[in-house]
């Protein structure tokens, strides 16, 4: 008996991915004229038959997107998050947030979960760790997936990577401290075994061995009780230390806190550089330097990006990074 052909056959004979031709189903106006034709010709060539009542069941049918987030709890990724819900609520698609709070085990649970409920594509920021059983998972089910911000998978002509220009931020903060007479500059922030730390720390490390510098690193969990700790230990132990730039804003928004106390003045006795550029940066006191990684466009842009996929079927580059700029204030440049 002859394997009656199904939505996934449909999608590989008209080279686009099952979301979209769900749309067609569903005569959404999301889908262009030669997309829709091709579709409706894989359609008649296959002898697809839809079943209107299934597909009411599934997510798929009303555009519904899974995102995941590895913390949530960091302003950071809570702007990225809600850029891209935004974006994608704009278009008419329906979003599903998860946070997985850094553990691979709820990742892979809620990666489950979204794929039973049938989502159209997944945008994912993802924890460390685990295996890659997960993704092997969405790749089997054929869901259109970019990660994001982090990469924990290789395949990027599978699961395309966007994220921010890491390395060239980290030497622009090196450079503008630098230039501003400093040469004892330390980095602070981000666990020692992850990728992220390096691409943050890259441009410093190669700026700092280009002027004949040695690096100084301390690592450590990438928060505000961490970089309170590490300023009263710097101000105690390490005091020819002129400057520091900061794995994220939340590190560097600690040190500030942390030099208070210890009564070293920030922007005077040493310089401090943040990463992100978080809106509290320009509210603290003093007001942070930081890497501006213009979350809000990125995820904007991301969600245009997967929606430019899974609509008509423009898939996004293996690899894109955003640009990045320094944001100069009191931390760094002083008071006056």
């Amino acid at each position: 008996m002859k394997k009656r052909p199904t939505i996934l056959d449909v999608a590989q004979e008209a080279g686009v991915s099952k979301s979209t031709v769900s749309l067609v189903l569903q005569n959404s106006s999301l889908v262009k004229p030669a997309t829709r034709t091709a579709v409706d010709n894989a359609i008649k060539k296959l002898g697809y038959v839809y079943n209107r009542s299934a597909a009411g069941l599934r997510g798929a049918a009303s555009g519904l997107i899974g995102l995941i987030i590895n913390d949530l709890r960091n302003p950071f990724f809570t702007e990225f998050a809600a850029s891209a819900q935004m974006e994608f609520a704009r278009k008419g698609y329906s979003t599903v947030v998860a946070n997985t709070d850094e553990d691979p085990e709820i990742q892979d649970q809620v990666i489950a979960s979204m794929i039973e409920h049938d989502v159209s594509a997944f945008v994912i920021s993802p924890a460390y760790g685990g295996d890659a059983d997960a993704f092997a998972r969405i790749e089997r089910a054929g869901i259109p997936t970019m990660q994001v911000l982090r990469q924990i998978d290789d395949r990027t002509d599978i699961f395309p990577f966007a994220s921010h220009n890491y390395s060239a931020g980290g030497e622009l903060a090196t450079r503008h401290l630098f230039d501003l007479g400093c040469r004892n500059i330390a980095f602070v922030g981000g666990l020692a075994d992850r990728p992220i730390t390096e691409e943050r720390m890259s441009g410093y490390r190669c700026f700092m061995q280009a002027q004949g510098l040695p690096p100084r690193t301390f690592h450590g969990r990438p928060s505000r009780a961490f970089g309170r700790d590490l300023a009263l230990e710097i101000a105690a132990k390490h005091p020819g230390i002129e400057a520091a730039i900061c794995f994220s804003d939340l590190v560097a928004l600690g040190m500030i806190s942390g030099f208070a106390e210890a009564g070293v003045e920030v922007g005077r006795e040493i310089r401090l550089i943040g990463f992100d550029d978080i809106e509290e940066s320009s509210l603290v006191y003093p007001r942070l330097s930081s890497i501006r990684c213009d979350t809000k466009h990125f995820g904007q842009s991301s969600a245009q990006a997967m929606l430019a996929w899974i609509v008509d079927g423009n898939r996004p580059p293996d690899v894109k990074h955003y640009d990045v700029r320094l944001i100069e204030r009191q931390s760094s440049i002083g008071l006056n």
